[in-house]
């Protein structure tokens, strides 16, 4: 660890990201946060909260996940098929 007096203020603590690396970074977060969005649902299923179930998963559309019947799916973006 550096001592307060070798520490430049005015330097940039992070080097900036070239936008390939932001999407990747981006593109990773969601995926983590896709995980572990199937992860809860499946978890609120196995001790029978379908409908706690349901409703993460209607607030979390970006998941891409529904559950029906106490099963966690895929959902299907009927707008995209012509």
């Amino acid at each position: 660890m550096k001592k307060i007096q070798d520490v430049d203020v005015f330097a940039s603590g992070r080097r900036n990201l070239s936008e390939r690396e932001r999407e990747q970074l981006l593109q990773e977060k969601h995926e983590q946060q896709k995980a572990a969005g199937y992860q809860q649902l499946v978890e609120l299923c196995a001790l029978g909260e379908y409908e706690a179930a349901k409703q993460l998963a209607n607030r979390n559309p970006n998941w891409g996940y529904e559950v029906v019947d106490g099963v966690v799916s895929e959902r299907i973006d009927l707008s995209l098929i012509d």
